[in-house]
């Protein structure tokens, strides 16, 4: 059995928010339009408030995944705020 296990670092106005997933088998297909996809699926949620609503997340994959296929070691993204420079 595979265990899944996912790490965030970094604060909610921060410069972004790096995310590590392990457990992911090799030669599965991982995109970045796909996990946006599944992250914009958040701002739906019960919950959500208006600035959630409005921001639009975009994972960059840094490690992990080669031509859309994982590679079976952990996989490194990157969520930048976007937003960061009106909190300094």
């Amino acid at each position: 059995m595979t265990t899944f296990r996912y790490l965030t670092a970094g604060e909610s106005h921060g410069p972004g928010l790096t995310v590590i997933v392990e457990g992911i088998p090799a030669g599965l297909e991982v995109t970045e339009e796909y996990i946006e996809t599944q992250m914009a699926r958040r701002q739906q949620g019960y919950g959500s408030g208006g600035r959630m609503k409005i921001e639009k997340d975009r994972a960059e994959i840094r490690a992990g995944v080669r031509h859309s296929q994982s590679l079976g070691s952990p996989i490194a993204m990157w969520i930048e705020n976007r937003d960061f420079a009106n909190w300094t």
